[in-house]
């Protein structure tokens, strides 16, 4: 039989143990209760947001808890420094703003997990802080700060003068780096207040200093000798010194690119092809008793300039004391004939427009060389009409004199032709209420307050253009007049539409404008001006109904107040600099003259000579805003 091995018996269980294993469970039972008691209201122990402790707080009392802390850091303003310059930037208009309740709500939910229940009692749990950031409300602030801090880079250039050609080297610009500067704000914003310094980067001048060597070289040798012109049986020489005189250098994308004067060379040719040049004339027209009346052409023979001049500029990088061309000789039709002047359809007025501005000898040169340049224009059907062409480049040999225009910025400068966009207003809203259609307008960038809001525009040689179209089937002849205070401009054709109206929407997204201070000698104080951006609607009537309706939007930029002298501590009383130059405070309020049609025409049709001006730069006192082109790309 086999043997069975008994196991041994597992020792009962007796009462003292089981108490004993009870014990330990009940224990660990009333550490668990004790650990959800402890563990406190909505919001986790150990629950820390930079530094403000909230844990175990019900959510409303931790919203108030972060408001009370966080909060009242968040809407203190913010002193940004760039360019050795100050400005003030308060949260709320920058749309930045600290979201209590959101982070609350990311820092509560209890959990039951008994080993992060005591991890949240033994330790500290940091929450992020929920930054609710309006991205187009802090671009415009920062924009608005860019207008005072940007300077373009100054390309090289080459003036040319006696027969001496001077290269002038480029100058590197600056510009606020808004991406940059955005990231500071939105990471300092519950920190305590302390000076920012906001990133400037470097903006380098397009045209290098190899090509503008290349250009100073070209320079040289075009005036090295002089020039053979051959046309038919006669010849004549165009020396060194009128060569000099019509030749310019002009920044075109990274190249100085040489333009010649084809009339310069035309003066100076006169009389020397014997035989040759029989002056001749477009038909124009002339305004009599309010009615515009053709002026007949008449043939001429001769060279075109525009023949001459790219005859010339095909030679210029010779260097030999041989250098000839040939150009044609043949009659100079009419561009413009007597009979297609007759056929145009030029008979009535479409509109005129009057553009006061406050007195300024500046402004009298500038804005009247632009309007005599303006006056007289043919504007034949699908022409297009280019301000910048018309007026010609702002130069002292142009006829233009240094004022004060608004610069980088927003901010007061010196320059050549301080005050043309007070033309380029004036022909702008002549063309939109004549119907013109428009091609390319560039607003000021920042609101000037003589001017109508949305219906005005500027220039910027090289840069930008005002240019509109006649879509008309007829004709259009632009007649200028000027006196000391005012311009107006008046178009002639033959009427489309019975009445063209501007409808002026209400001022939306106001950016308030900041404050800055200059120390500099050169600091010119002016008025700040908001920014917003408004509608204008150009509406078309015929036989007394609305037939058409256009909408042109405009956004203009903040302006900076500009506080000549050093700003005052908290409690201070601001002390002007005695170096500052402080700006007129007294600026006229717009006033235009628009119609279709129904006014009597300007006592004058042509622009009279204002008083020669010096060729020195004036120091005039600059208004709070002046009409100038704005900053490149502003």
């Amino acid at each position: 039989m086999a043997e069975h091995r008994r196991l041994p018996a597992l020792p009962a269980v007796g009462s003292r143990g089981r108490l004993i294993v009870g014990g330990i469970l009940a224990l660990l039972a009333i550490m668990y209760f004790a650990l959800i008691l402890m563990s406190g209201g909505d919001v986790r122990q150990g629950t820390v947001v930079r530094g403000v402790t909230i844990g175990g707080l019900s959510s409303a009392e931790a919203v108030a808890s972060l408001d009370a802390t966080l909060g009242k850091v968040s809407g203190k303003p913010f002193k940004l420094e760039a360019a050795g310059k100050e400005f003030v930037v308060k949260p709320k208009d920058a749309g930045l703003e600290f979201d209590a309740t959101a982070t609350v709500q990311n820092a509560s939910g209890r959990s039951w997990n008994p080993f992060t229940l005591a991890a949240d009692l033994l330790g500290q749990r940091e929450v992020e802080p929920v930054v609710v950031v309006d991205e187009l409300a802090l671009t415009s602030q920062l924009d608005g700060i860019a207008l005072a801090i940007d300077r373009p880079a100054i390309e090289p250039s080459i003036t040319i003068k006696k027969q001496e050609a001077t290269l002038e080297e480029g100058k590197n610009g600056r510009a606020l780096d808004v991406e940059a500067t955005s990231a500071l704000l939105i990471e300092d914003l519950l920190k305590a207040r302390e000076p920012i310094s906001a990133p400037v980067v470097k903006v380098l001048p397009l045209v290098s200093q190899e090509s503008a060597d290349k250009s100073m070289a070209l320079a040289e040798s075009a005036m090295g000798h002089p020039i053979i012109v051959k046309a038919g049986d006669s010849s004549a020489k165009l020396r060194p010194k009128a060569i000099s005189r019509s030749l310019t250098f002009t920044a075109v994308g990274d190249q100085l690119e040489p333009r010649i004067d084809g009339q310069v060379l035309q003066r100076a040719l006169d009389g020397k092809l014997e035989g040759a040049e029989v002056p001749g004339r477009d038909a124009s027209f002339e305004i009599v008793d309010g009615r515009p009346v053709v002026v007949p052409s008449v043939v001429g023979k001769g060279v075109s300039d525009v023949e001459l001049a790219t005859a010339v500029l095909d030679v210029i990088d010779e260097d030999s004391p041989e250098r000839s061309v040939t150009v044609s000789m043949a009659i100079r039709e009419p561009a413009v004939t007597t009979e297609q002047a007759r056929s145009l359809g030029i008979t009535e007025r479409l509109s005129t427009f009057t553009q006061k501005f406050p007195y300024a000898a500046y402004r009298v040169q500038n804005i009247g060389q632009a309007a005599r340049n303006v006056n007289g224009t043919l504007l034949l059907p699908g022409q297009t009409f280019s301000m910048n062409d018309a007026m010609k480049e702002r130069t002292e040999a142009n006829g233009y004199t240094v004022g004060f225009v608004v610069g980088a910025g927003g901010v007061f400068a010196e320059d050549l032709g301080g005050g043309v966009s007070a033309a380029t207003t004036t022909v702008w809203t002549g063309a939109f209420f004549a119907g013109m259609e428009r091609v390319s307008t560039q607003a000021h960038s920042i609101y000037i307050s003589r001017y109508q809001p949305g219906l005005e525009a500027t220039v910027a040689w090289g840069l930008f253009d005002m240019k509109f179209k006649n879509d008309m089937p007829t004709g259009v002849f632009i007649t200028t007049a000027m006196t000391n205070t005012s311009m107006t401009v008046t178009f002639w054709g033959t009427r489309i539409y019975d009445e063209i109206k501007a409808e002026f929407g209400p001022k939306q997204k106001v950016v308030p404008f900041t404050t800055i201070f200059d120390k500099s000698k050169t600091c010119l104080g002016q008025g700040g001006m908001d920014g917003f951006t408004i509608a204008v609607d150009r509406v078309f009537f015929k036989d007394g109904v609305e037939v058409k309706r256009e909408t042109i939007t405009t956004n203009y930029r903040p302006a900076p107040e500009v506080m000549c002298g050093k700003k005052p501590k908290p409690g201070e009383e601001f002390v002007p600099s005695p170096t500052g130059k402080p700006t007129d405070t007294k600026t006229p309020k717009p006033t235009t003259n628009t119609n279709t049609g129904n006014d009597t025409a300007p006592t004058a049709a042509a622009t009279p000579t204002p008083t020669p001006q010096s060729t020195k730069k004036p120091k005039p006192t600059p208004p709070p805003v002046e009409d100038a082109a704005p900053a490149p790309g502003r």
